[in-house]
This record gives structure tokens, C-alpha cells and sequence, in this order.
């Protein structure tokens, strides 16, 4: 099970996929798990266990509701940590209780094959509960 892994948000998927492609599997032994250059999403695993995932930045702006912001790295997310839990809305509530900020609520999301709950920390840095 991946307890913690990151998630670049990139706005150059392809040329950040061929770096990540040619990179992760000689240094890190990370084969690709799923994704391709095309995008959205993309992740390497060592084994079973996640090492990173990429997700195209537009996709994200969506769901974090920051696309009416500029386009740099001051004003866009360009991580997230994500945590796979047993149970999305005790963390989501978990989080809020302790000065976390919702950005979006607990919900099943079918395109994703999931259900995810994303917060903000008391910084701002994004975080996302799933489960699957």
C-alpha cells in the first residue's frame, strides 16, 4: 500500500514524462505503472510501492478551484501529497478539525476509480485522502 507518495502537477506533461520515463527506471529501479505522454495522470512503482506520480496542472487547477489564478509557479500548486486511507471522510474531518482548509469534500470520483477528499495545510501546501 503507498502510505505517502508525491504528485508533481506539471503544465509540461509530455516533457516531463520522457524525463521521468528515462530517469526513474535506471536510477530508482521505478518501472511505469500506469500512464503515458499523453496524460493526464502517470505513476512509477518500485515493487508495489508508489514512488511518484505526475498529473497534468490544468486537470488539477479544476478540482482545486485555482484556474482563475496566473499561470506561475507563486500562484499554482506544483505538489501534492497524497495519502491512500481506509477511510477518506475521518481524514478529510480529521484534517479540518486541526486547522486544515477543505478544497473540495469527500466524493466518489468514477472517472478516477476512487473516492478522494483534497485539503489544504495550514501553509497552503495541497493534500489528497483516497481510497480504493
Amino acid at each position: 500500500m503507498d502510505v505517502l507518495h508525491p504528485r508533481l502537477l506539471v503544465s509540461a506533461f509530455a516533457e516531463c514524462f520522457a524525463f521521468y520515463d528515462a530517469v526513474l527506471p535506471e536510477a530508482l529501479g521505478a518501472n511505469l505503472a500506469k500512464g503515458g505522454p499523453d496524460g493526464p495522470y502517470a505513476h512509477w512503482d518500485v515493487g508495489s510501492e508508489g514512488v511518484l506520480s505526475m498529473l497534468d496542472r490544468g486537470f488539477m487547477t479544476e478540482v482545486a478551484g485555482t484556474g482563475a489564478l496566473p499561470v506561475d509557479a507563486a500562484a499554482q500548486d506544483r505538489l501534492m501529497l497524497v495519502s491512500r486511507v481506509a477511510d477518506v471522510d475521518r481524514a478529510y474531518a480529521l484534517c479540518l478539525a486541526h486547522g486544515g482548509r477543505s478544497v473540495t469534500e469527500p466524493a466518489d470520483r468514477p472517472g478516477w476509480g476512487l473516492r478522494a477528499a483534497h485539503v489544504r495545510d495550514p501553509e497552503g501546501n495541497l493534500l489528497e485522502f483516497q481510497s480504493y
